[in-house]
Order: structure tokens, then sequence, then C-alpha cells
């Protein structure tokens, strides 16, 4: 208790119930994912397991030097890594599997325990509890750590070398040798990490700058003496390595230079800019970072300099990216509601491919084919941290939310998971979010099983009970829409377009003028698409149009070769028997139940109520889902928004007139009280006075 006291930690654990419970989850989760990701490692055949290692200690490789390191292109490090590992030739040969993977996870745990230990101060006791497991499980998670993992890479060496040198408190008002000593030898392995002498520089710490350099020179000079040719040709012929490993201008290399040639720069003009960008983000970068190393911040102020080595090298490989996950304990906003934007995007840009962050066409593919660097470049150069003396550094502006209101019916019961927001959320956390969970949708769709078999035993099901309720109504109507030639078309167009264009356009007006409904509706939304999601894996089914002999015409994709398993050019990107539940279906009976609650208008209630309508007719009129499909489409529809009601409570009876939106948005009923909230942020209700007692309609501050 005393050691807690003096380091500003608060008070005992017991204050927090439930901090017990989440520290052993996530710790579970964080040895799990470590599990998980050395099996992966272990499971791979040897020609596929350490394809760098094993250049590194294989007939020919670098511990066993018989000609030049750089005689290929294939190894990328420096002199000094292929001298220091020499001793471990034997070691790696006899358990090249096991101790190389759990010395590497072992690395990487004491990395993100590092880390986890400098956060800046003060930090509250439940915090420094949970640094550490989330800590393990982002490293263990990020695309570097695994592909380090896989390649047997030695670069979090580096990254954990800079940490324990420029971060722990007694390092840093030390003499400054041990600390220039570990990142002098970081800095061997990894020569862009001789940023940081210019960091220690910046901040004082001119000694600690003075034993980096000298330990640089002493490691790269003992090299010079024990391999001259290989170092001439590391530092002289390639430059520091530059031109070795994969193509420069590939995908692969995550650097300003990289990112100039893909642009299409090539000739003088590529290195001039290159060396001009370069210098501007060096100088730039390290004068942030020191300023947040002056401000107490030095895990920030490592990640900022990280973040502009990466920028500036000539080549960053994806194992030598870790410095940009560091960034995402960087503070960014004054609001709770956009302090998780930056978080949020370095978490998934280190954790995601490229494929996923950003969907695939020519204006947004770029983006996210290079995320990594226009990240990196972000941290060193653009967003703007927050200082530890900036108002809401430590307590943020909190988001006005509703209290508690009562249930419109005794017996169900609500659990009251969250509070109802009363602002709209932070608009590039919405789309990041979105993203991801569009893409989650299709991952499991495409992974649900798809089974041929199973999924005409079930359609042939499907129409069993059709046929025994006296619905079965799919092949005469498809037959008759295919002979009408302009229902054909616009059947078809309706069922291709409609079905995202009539969501997301209701979206986006509710985000802009009803925020307060749009949580409520976002949220109802989400939940069915997921139990949606549960409907695919559990019933594969085949629609009418993928039915063997039974007539029905595909008016969309035209005939198919059913005798053929992989009949159409569709099977191959998407599972084309999750057909149960009707997500046409559920997402127009969404559309319909939004609309006839926010329009102002009765005949625009009425036409929301006819949007399902008319999806239904399309669906069975193009052979593409059964009767039933609808009825399951309906379902978690309606799961969705009961699951959302007994989960945060009724919905916009809560709202009152939000702020920042246009015209009159989700009026508070009579009984509700409102009071103005600060910093911009606040709530404006229209109160008629108290009915039902206190806690009826009223505004909170969330915590």
């Amino acid at each position: 208790m005393a050691n807690a006291q003096r380091g500003g930690l608060g008070s005992p654990p017991r204050a927090w119930p439930g901090t017990g419970l989440a520290l052993g989850a996530l710790w579970l989760l964080a040895g799990l994912l470590a599990v998980r990701q050395a099996a992966a490692v272990l499971r791979l055949p040897p020609g596929r397991r350490f394809t760098d290692l094993e250049r590194w200690i294989g007939d020919n490789g670098v511990l066993h030097v018989r000609g030049s390191l750089y005689d290929t292109d294939d190894f990328t490090g420096t002199p000094f890594a292929g001298l220091v590992l020499k001793p471990l030739t034997k070691a790696a040969e006899q358990g090249l599997g096991i101790f190389w993977t759990f010395g590497t996870l072992l690395l990487v745990v004491a990395l993100a325990l590092v880390a986890a230990r400098s956060l800046p101060g003060p930090v509250p006791r439940r915090t420094a509890l949970l640094a550490a497991p989330v800590a393990v499980i982002l490293a263990v998670s990020s695309l570097p750590v695994r592909n380090a993992f896989t390649l047997g890479q030695t670069s979090i060496i580096p990254v954990l070398l800079v940490l324990a040198g420029c971060c722990p408190p007694r390092l840093v008002r030390g003499s400054g040798r041990v600390s220039g000593l570990l990142v002098g030898v970081a800095a061997a392995l990894q020569p862009a990490v001789l940023l940081f002498a210019v960091l220690q520089w910046l901040t004082g710490r001119r000694r600690a700058a003075a034993a980096t350099g000298v330990t640089f020179v002493a490691c790269t000079a003992l090299t010079w003496v024990f391999m001259p040719d290989d170092s001439w040709t590391y530092w002289i012929h390639h430059i520091a390595g530059r031109g070795l490993g994969h193509a420069p201008d590939g995908l692969a290399n995550q650097s300003l230079h990289g990112l100039l040639l893909r642009t299409g720069l090539h000739g003088p003009a590529e290195p001039a800019s290159y060396g001009l960008l370069a210098a501007a983000v060096a100088v730039l970068g390290l004068r942030r970072a020191a300023r947040y190393a002056l401000d107490g911040q030095a895990l920030l102020a490592t990640a900022v300099a990280g973040c502009t080595a990466v920028a500036v090298s000539p080549t960053a490989w994806q194992h030598q990216q870790l410095w940009i996950l560091l960034a995402v304990v960087g503070r960014v906003g004054r609001r709770r509601a956009d302090r998780l934007v930056w978080p949020v995007l370095v978490v998934l840009v280190t954790t995601l491919p490229s494929t996923v962050l950003m969907p695939d066409n020519p204006v947004l593919r770029p983006l996210g084919d290079n995320a990594p660097v226009l990240t990196a470049l972000l941290a060193a150069c653009v967003v703007p941290f927050l200082s530890r003396t900036a108002e809401g550094w430590a307590r943020p502006v909190p988001t006005p939310a509703a209290e508690p209101q009562p249930g419109r019916f005794s017996w169900v019961p609500l659990f009251r998971f969250w509070r109802r927001p009363l602002t709209r959320p932070n608009v590039l956390l919405e789309l990041m979010l979105i993203r991801v969970g569009y893409w989650f949708y299709q991952f499991i769709r495409a992974q649900a099983p798809d089974e041929r078999s199973l999924a005409e035993a079930h359609g042939r099901q499907i129409l069993g009970m059709e046929e025994f309720l006296h619905i079965d109504v799919e092949h005469g109507f498809n037959h008759f829409v295919a002979g009408v030639g302009w229902l054909t078309g616009g059947m078809n167009y309706y069922y291709g377009t409609f079905h995202f264009l009539v969501p997301v356009c209701l979206l986006v007006y509710l985000y802009v003028r009803r925020p307060g409904t749009y949580r409520w509706a976002r949220t109802a939304l989400s939940l069915a698409t997921l139990l949606a999601l549960a409907g695919f894996w559990a019933y594969p089914l085949a629609p009418p149009r993928l039915m063997p002999g039974l007539g029905f015409i595909d008016t969309l994709n035209g005939p198919q070769d059913l005798d053929n398993p992989d009949f159409g050019a569709l099977t191959e990107l998407s599972n084309q028997y999750a057909a149960m539940p009707s997500l046409h279906i559920g997402w127009s009976l969404w559309c319909g139940v939004v609309i006839a609650v926010v329009a102002p208008k009765p005949w625009l209630k009425c036409l929301g109520a006819l949007y399902p309508l008319l999806t239904l007719s399309v669906i069975v009129g193009t052979a593409n889902h059964y009767l039933l499909d609808a009825v399951g489409g309906a379902l978690v529809v309606v799961a969705g928004f009961a699951i959302q009601y007994v989960l945060s409570g009724p919905g916009r009876p809560a709202y009152g007139k939000v702020p920042a939106a246009r015209g009159e948005s989700d009026p508070l009923p009579a009984g509700a009280l409102g009071r103005h909230g600060g910093h911009g942020d606040g709530v404006h209700a229209r109160g008629e006075g108290l009915a039902g007692g206190p806690g009826r309609g009223g505004v909170s501050r969330s915590p």
C-alpha cells in the first residue's frame, strides 16, 4: 500500500470490484493469443517457417559465412547483426522452432511490460494493473510482431533496447551511459535508430547522446575489423542497406521513399524530393518528440521518434513498424467522445491488412495500401497530442447522457449496460468501425459453411414448409417477373443498388439531422446484422435460383451451370448459400421502422412502410430468397431492437434537442427535465415540468 501511495497509483484494488475479474480475463486473453501465435508459427512446414532466419543459419547463411552476407539481396540486416548472432549458431540449429519462437515471445512480453510501466503519471492503480495485459494483447496481435514471428526477424530487439534506454525514469535521470549504450547497440542493429541520439541531445541528455554515438561507432568499427568486405558492401555500396530486400517501390516498403516511388515519381526528382521531405519530417518529428519528452511523456516521445525513423528510412519493412503501435498512448482531443479516435486508428492500422482498412476501389485503395507510412507521418508531424498540462488531459469533457428511463413494459427486465449519449459520435470513429464491421460481416458470411448438399437439403426443407403453409409462391412469381422485360431490369437494378444505398443514406441523414436517434438506430441495425451472421453459419441455405431441377430463373446473373460445383463467377466472391435470414428484408425493415419513427409527414411514413414490401417482391421475383427467408430477416431486426431496448432502456423518449443538430431534433417529451452543459457540449432540452418523479427524462454527464 505504501508503495502504491508513493507512486501515485491511488487506492487499493478493492475500490473497483470488477478490476480483478477484468484483469484475469485480460491476462487469459493475452496468454491465449500468445499461445495461438506460437502454435501458428510452429505448425508451419519448415520451408515456410522462419524464412528470413533460415538465411541466417543455413549451410551458407549468415552464421556459417563462407562468402558475403550480401551475395544476394535476401539478407537486409547490418553486418553487426550477423556478427552478434554467430554465437547462437548451435542453439538455433538444435532448437530452431521452439527456442526461437518462445524466445521471441518473451521479448514481446518484456517490451509490452516496459511500455506499460512507462505510461505518464500519475497513473490510477486500475489503469496500471490493466495496462500490462492490454499491452501484451496489442503487441501479440500486431502485424509487425506476427511478421517478425513468422520470418524469424530480430527487429523486436532494437525497439526493446530503445524503450529500456529512454523510458525508465531511473535511466533518464542517470548519467546517460547505460541509456546511450542500449540505444547505441539498437542503432547498430537498425541504423534509423540513430535518430534517438538527436532526441537525447534535444532533451538535454548530452552524455546519453554521446554514449549512443560512441557505442554505435564502436559496434560498427568492430564489425569492420572482423567483416570488412560485408561492412563495405552494406555501408558504402548499399548506403546503409538501401536497395536490399524486396523492391523499394513494393507495398512492403512503408517509408517515404517507397511512398514516393509508388506515386510514380522516378529519376533524379525522386531522391531529391525524398531527401527534402525526409529532412523536414525528421526535424519536425524530433522537435515534437523532444517536446513530449520534456513534458514527462517519455513513451509518447519514443513513439513519435520511432514513427519518424519509420518514415525517413529508405526502407521500412513490416517487421520494423512496431514503433507505430507505441503511438497508441498519445491522447488527442479534449472531449471524451473524441478520445478513442486515434487509438482505434493506430490499432486498426497495425493489426489489420490493407484490404480490410479500405474498400477495393481506385480512390480509397491507395490509402489502405499506404496506411502504415501515413499513420507514421501523422504521429510524427500532424496529430496534436495533448500535453500533461493541457485542459482535458486527465479529465476530458464528458458526453451528455440521458438519465435512465422507466421501461414501457414492466414485465421486460432492463439491464441498462450503458447510458444513452445525447450527442452524435465522432464521425471518423464511426466510419472506421463501420468499415471494420462491414468487413467482418463479409468475412463471416464467406466463411460460413457452404456445403452444397447441405444447403440444397435446407432449401428442400424450406420449400416443404412453405408448401405445407400454402405460401410457396416463389416459382410462379419468379417466372412472371422473368417474362416482363422492364420489370426484370427494374428489379435487378433495385436488388443490386437499394440494399446498400438506402440504409447508408438514412444513417447519414440521422447523423446530421437526428443525432439522438442515430445511435439508437445504428445499434439496433448492428445487433440485427450480428444475429443474421449467426443464422448464415447455423443454417446454410441454397436460394431458389441455385436449387437444381426446380426451374427457377436467375434474372440477375443469367443461367447457371448447376451441374458444375463451381458454377458462376459469384462463387469465388462470396458465399452464395447465406440466404437465411434475408438481410435485404432485414435492412429494409429497419429502414421502414426508422422512417416511420422520424418522418414528419404521414405520406413519408407510409412510404417507409412500403419499402420492405417492395423489397420482398424483388427478392422473391429475382429468385434470390424464399418467403421464409424474409420472415427470418424480420425476426433478426425485431430481435435487434429488443436487445437494444433491454441493454439500454427506452429509445427516443430519452432524447432532448441535441447540440449541433440543424433544425428540430428529437424533441423531449413532456415531463422531461434538461440542463445546459459546459464547453459547448451541452444539451438543450425543452421541459414542461416534472412528471413522474425524479430521474424522468433528465440529462447527466456520462462518466
